[in-house]
């Protein structure tokens, strides 16, 4: 083997064979030189800055391994094999109406009050429905369209350049400028490139021929090269730990979005934490994965390899596909095209093992429907959260309102009612003789009219009830505003303009008073049968026996107890009881409903603060389970 042979075994060496399970991978020679541009610093290489390593001084030859005779059959059977069955037409249906009956279930929903976990829950379902739009949807309904492998990294780890360098050619942009890209780029086989500039992957971002200054995180640019092989697309991504808001989401987006993963990361920043929680995220999605550890300075190889191994196997992810790319000169934003040699021809198996494409992207879809029995009911959960407050203010608003109508039939059955004015005019009515003229001998056989005094009386009433139902509505108002500033700063602000009554209280007040006063009067004239004894001689005036029943029923114990004995003698305890009865329980429906209209104005607050119904949590568990038993 001569010289420059040598060499390319021994870089092969290193950038692949170190980098397996062994436990003692082949250490480099003492003596190789880095050469760089600039003087060496101890400090880590810049962001897209690599050094390439200067010929190795050592002629000393590699052995290769000899290699063992493979049985004839076995090779023909591992090169032809029989490809994975689709799903059948019925199947596939099915699974595709569950995931639309998902996604509406979801689309649906509303967090919109502001409690604990409620901006997290917003994310995940924006997520969630970014997912199944984007990938789970399309990939279901295209299962035979190529694979599209994310790669993805921290900031300045070198993923533009491994781009550029897998697919020869300058499709995303490099530099030392952090971040470097801004939007999306995805490189792909000409064959290919209909596919992913029309089809439904990733269909909600614009399709753009070549970068541009005004494109944004919400665009997508599409570059055929023939350097990469058809059925594979690789999609350059904006680091997951930018500054810039907006790129850490379509990062993340584009990573949902992909049926494997190619994880870039440098041998200076392999153990940071968003390194390690893009690996978790992978994990727990069961994403296809693999790992591109690059920046790796040949002295210190060796134990870069087996520190960053042994993380990846107590992480569980010892048996992912892993690659290393060495310290190295970028020139014109392209690597040495020998250090990514291993990984093109990792792409390459890829392209032509359908069997196998089809598996790694069936798994990760798997993977992804499998993370739907845990991200969509915690969604349910968060909201019940939401349904479960509004249900709490529902609760402080009956109470309050219940207590309100408590408050007024006490105050009417208790006596309180008459006093002050209504008191006087009732005094002024029954001790003028005004009250015995309403009872007219039948033989005299004229009718008087109706005194003054009883007009006055029976407005003195109507005020007298309306003014408690105000005063009790003012109570239940503010009562309802303090239970929900005493909530939290979130009841506080849906309370504000709810802490008095609403500007149509009066007049409603007032009607509902006339309309039972009235029912009253008629509950007299067709219920009100006198006994026979007296009805012989005595006829009454239907207006004031219905005030002298009011008088009565709201407790009046005055000394004399007049329209006790009175309405007892004139109409019998029977007929006193049933009308007592019904006349009570019109007033209290009468004063129900007027509260349900004022309590209207709280469910209105809700509603307009978005907050889902009852129901929302349950169709989220419903469409799980029926994707589910459609899988």
């Amino acid at each position: 083997m001569n010289r420059s042979e040598a060499e390319s075994a021994g870089e092969q060496t290193l950038s692949f064979r170190a980098f397996q399970d062994d436990p003692e991978p082949p250490a480099p020679a003492d003596d190789v030189v880095v050469a760089s541009e600039d003087a060496p610093s101890d400090d880590p290489p810049s962001d897209e800055s690599y050094d390439t390593p200067a010929d190795d001084p050592s002629d000393e030859p590699v052995e290769e391994e000899a290699e063992e005779p493979v049985d004839e059959a076995e090779a023909v059977q591992e090169e032809e094999p029989e490809p994975e069955e689709e799903l059948p037409d019925a199947a596939a249906e099915a699974l595709t109406a569950a995931l639309g009956a998902l996604r509406e279930s979801v689309v649906d929903l509303r967090f919109s009050l502001d409690l604990p976990g409620a901006a997290e829950a917003r994310q995940a379902q924006a997520e969630l429905l970014a997912q199944l739009e984007d990938y789970v949807l399309p990939r279901v309904r295209t299962n035979s369209a190529p694979a599209l492998i994310v790669v993805a990294g921290s900031t300045g780890a070198g993923k533009s350049t491994l781009v550029n360098t897998l697919a020869e050619k300058n499709v995303s942009r490099t530099g030392v400028r952090r971040p470097t890209t801004g939007t999306p780029v995805l490189a792909c086989h000409p064959e290919d490139q209909k596919w992913f500039a029309e089809g439904e992957l990733l269909g909600g971002l614009e399709r753009l021929e070549k970068p541009s200054v005004e494109a944004g995180v919400g665009s997508l640019v599409v570059v055929p090269t023939e350097k990469l092989p058809q059925g594979v697309a690789l999609l350059d991504t904006p680091d997951i730990d930018s500054v810039v808001e907006e790129h850490h989401e379509i990062a993340h987006r584009m990573l949902d979005a992909a049926d494997l993963w190619i994880f870039v990361t440098t041998a200076a920043r392999y153990a940071d934490a968003p390194a390690w929680k893009l690996l978790r995220l992978a994990k727990e999605r069961g994403a296809r994965l693999a790992i591109v550890l690059s920046r790796v300075q040949p002295r210190s190889q060796e134990v870069v390899l087996k520190h960053f191994v042994r993380m990846l196997t107590e992480y569980g992810l010892g048996d992912v596909d892993r690659f290393v790319i060495n310290e190295s000169k970028v020139t014109e934003g392209r690597l040495p095209d020998n250090e990514v040699t291993d990984l093109r021809m990792w792409l390459a198996e890829l392209s032509v093992d359908e069997e196998r494409r089809a598996r790694a992207v069936a798994e990760t879809l798997s993977g992804v429907l499998d993370s739907f029995r845990t991200r969509v009911p915690a969604l349910a959960r968060h909201l019940e959260g939401q349904v479960a407050f509004r249900a709490e203010l529902r609760t402080d608003v009956e109470a309050a309102y219940m207590g309100a109508l408590a408050e007024i039939d006490q105050s009417m059955r208790g006596g309180s009612l008459m006093r002050g004015e209504v008191l006087a005019r009732w005094q002024d009515f029954a001790g003028s003789g005004d009250l015995m003229r309403t009872l007219q001998l039948r033989k005299r056989g004229r009718a008087v009219q109706t005194p003054e005094r009883i007009m006055a009386f029976k407005a003195a009433l109507r005020v007298g009830m309306e003014s408690v139902i105000i005063s009790a509505a003012h109570r239940a108002a503010e009562e309802v505003a303090a239970r929900w500033r005493q909530r939290s700063e979130l009841g506080a602000t849906l309370a504000t303009g709810l802490d008095r009554p609403s500007e149509e209280l009066v007049r409603r007040a007032n009607r509902a008073v006339v309309a039972w006063q009235e029912h009253l009067t008629e509950l007299i004239r067709t219920d009100g049968v006198a006994k026979r004894s007296v009805s012989k001689v005595i006829s009454f005036d239907v207006d004031s026996m219905a005030l002298i029943f009011m008088v009565g029923l709201f407790g009046y114990t005055g000394a004399e107890s007049l329209p006790q004995r009175l309405l007892k003698a004139l109409l019998g305890a029977e007929s006193l009881r049933g009308i007592g009865a019904r006349a009570i329980s019109d007033l209290r429906a009468r004063l129900s409903m007027l509260f349900d209209e004022e309590s209207m104005r709280y469910v209105q607050a809700l509603d307009a603060a978005g907050i889902p119904d009852e129901a929302s949590a349950t169709r989220l568990y419903q469409a799980t389970y029926n994707l589910e038993v459609a899988r």
